[in-house]
Parts: C-alpha cells; sequence; structure tokens
C-alpha cells in the first residue's frame, strides 16, 4: 500500500455572535448557535499522510516535533475518521501555523478545519463540506465555522449529527476586520476552563443565552440587508455580554489587559468622529475591530498614534477551506 497525502489551508474565524460554553464537553455540542467572519490574515496549511511504514502517529507543529500529549490529541481527533471510515495506517501530520497559539486569535479554528480537511483528502472521503464542520467541531468548536468563508453560522443542532456550520453570506460588501494584537502569548487560562467555569458558577449566564438567541436573529437580518451598522452594534454589544458572564464567575476572571481596554477607548472615538467601527473579543486580551474595508488605511493610521504599527493587522475576509499542491506545501 503506497503513500496518500492531502495538505489543506484552513482560515481562522471571529465570532460576531459568540460561542462559549458547551453542553456536552465530549461531542462540543453548544449551548448557543453563533455566527462568525471568516478571517484571510491567519491560517494554518495541514499536510496528512497515511503511511503503511509507520507504526505511529507523528505531529510536527512548525517543523517541530510534539510532545506525546500533542500528538495524543491528533490522533484522538483522525480516530474519528478511522472509526466511521474503517481507515488502517498511522499518519505524519505536519502543521505551519500562521496564527499565535492559545493567544484568543482562533488558532485552533484553523488547525482543526485544516486538519479534517487534509484527513478527507489524503483518505479520499468525499465528506461534503456541513458533514466535514461535524469533524471540525469534534477538534475545536469555533473549527466549524472555519470550513466556510465569509459570514458562517455554526447552528447548535439537537445532536451530534446536526451541530454544524452552513454559509449565510460571501461578506463581499465592504466589510474588513483589524486585529490589535494586545499580547500574543499564550493566555494563563484556557478558552475551555474559562468556558467550563462560566459555565458552571456564573448566575449571568442563563441570561447569556437567551440574548444570544435574539442577537442571532438579528444579526441575521442585519446581514440581509446589508446593514452595516446594526451588525457592528450587534457584534459589539453580544462580545461585551460575554465578557460579562465571565466577571459573574466564582472565581472572577477576565482575559482584558490594560491596554485591552486603551484599545476599546479608542474605538470608541474613531466611531464618534464618524468612523464606522465595532469592538469584539474572544477569549484573550487582543481587540478586533469590525470595520468598513475602505476605511481599514485610515483606522490604521489613527490606530498607530496609539499602538505600535506591528501590532495592528489588516484582514481581508478570508475563503473556504481549500486544497493544496505539493508545490504550494514546498514552497512555505
Amino acid at each position: 500500500m503506497s503513500k496518500q497525502i492531502g495538505i489543506c489551508r484552513a482560515h481562522t474565524n471571529i465570532a460576531l455572535i459568540k460561542y462559549w460554553g458547551k453542553r456536552d464537553e465530549v461531542l462540543f455540542l453548544p449551548m448557543n448557535s453563533s455566527l462568525s467572519l471568516t478571517l484571510a490574515a491567519f491560517y494554518t496549511d495541514t499536510k496528512v499522510t497515511f503511511d503503511p511504514s509507520q507504526t505511529i502517529d507523528s505531529f510536527f507543529l512548525n517543523n517541530k516535533k510534539q510532545a506525546p500529549q500533542e500528538t495524543i490529541k491528533i490522533t484522538a481527533f483522525i480516530d474519528l475518521f478511522r472509526q466511521n471510515y474503517s481507515l488502517k495506517g498511522a499518519v505524519k501530520v505536519e502543521s505551519h501555523n500562521h496564527v499565535p497559539t492559545a493567544a484568543g486569535l482562533a488558532s485552533s479554528a484553523s488547525a482543526f478545519a485544516a486538519l479534517a480537511g487534509a484527513v478527507n483528502q489524503a483518505a479520499h472521503l468525499n465528506i461534503e463540506p456541513t458533514l466535514l464542520s461535524t469533524y471540525a467541531r469534534r477538534g475545536s468548536g469555533s473549527a466549524t465555522r472555519s470550513i466556510f468563508g465569509g459570514f458562517v453560522e455554526w447552528q447548535k443542532g439537537t445532536s451530534s449529527a446536526d451541530s454544524c456550520a452552513v454559509p449565510i453570506d460571501d461578506a463581499d460588501w465592504d466589510i474588513g476586520m483589524i486585529i490589535l494584537a494586545i499580547n500574543t502569548q499564550k493566555k494563563e487560562l484556557s478558552s475551555r476552563a474559562g468556558m467550563k467555569l462560566t459555565v458552571a458558577t456564573s448566575p449571568f449566564y442563563p441570561a447569556w443565552i437567551t440574548s444570544a438567541e435574539k442577537d442571532l436573529a438579528e444579526m441575521k437580518q442585519a446581514i440581509q440587508q446589508q446593514d452595516f451598522q446594526k451588525l457592528g452594534e450587534i457584534t459589539e454589544a453580544n462580545g461585551m455580554k460575554m465578557h460579562a458572564t465571565m466577571l459573574g464567575a466564582n472565581p472572577p476572571f477576565s482575559y482584558w489587559e490594560p491596554d485591552s481596554i486603551r484599545a476599546i477607548k479608542k474605538v470608541k472615538s474613531l466611531r464618534k468622529n464618524g468612523f464606522m467601527c465595532y469592538i469584539t473579543m474572544d477569549a484573550g486580551p487582543n481587540v478586533k475591530i469590525l470595520c468598513k474595508h475602505s476605511e481599514m488605511k485610515f483606522l490604521k493610521k489613527e490606530l498607530e498614534k496609539e499602538f505600535a504599527s506591528e501590532q495592528i493587522i489588516l484582514s481581508d475576509v478570508g475563503p473556504a477551506i481549500r486544497s493544496l499542491s505539493e508545490k504550494e506545501w514546498l514552497d512555505l
């Protein structure tokens, strides 16, 4: 039996309607549906090789062989495909992560979406994208949405079979995002740990779920109408409500840093001066600014008055996952 190879690129996504909390920790089923924007600036390239000469799985990240505890996570993920499609043999997984890892910039989203796509290609499974998103979900909840480009909804579903991603809109109407990289070091409290603590202890959490469902319905209407102001207002309010649930946890916690607050104030000041820009934050200190693509360069100049240029990353709307050729892989 010869080697089977698949290579895939997947982009990160930033949730505008947040996913925060699981109702099933094993199947990664969310408490609420969410909606995101896929970003062009950050992505993961992953090569999967089913190699009959190997006896155990191996995992390389940015050309560095990973420790056994990291490889176990990869093996558990690929076992989902092995079990459902009777795949045989060990695999070598090689990933190049063009996203700071574990810093609240959705590195796990692109990582597991790319891994799912590469396995699908290598084993010639021909899994259609929505079904593939249910596999990506088992690696990281947010990876569900990175299968598609533009605006994407992760429908919470009723079971593992229908908790999946669906594309909503290609976002090709003057949409952009600026990432203010406040701190890209690994965070002290992981998203999963923070999520679990919030669900278990925050008295604000039930209200968050009810509110998120309403926000999602209004967000989809805003997208349909291409109403950027409404889109931005809902994005900002939803993100702030999610972070408020963490302050209600026991013990309370926050991912914010002083520069996060400074960035928020700066964006609000820019908005008062006529710029269409709105903030959102995930489980990390970095601030994302939803804005009009046509205003991104002007906003960058304004932000450079208070932040270093290298902290400010402009991103177009990102595409769906795609296969890479061996030449593209070698050129990385």
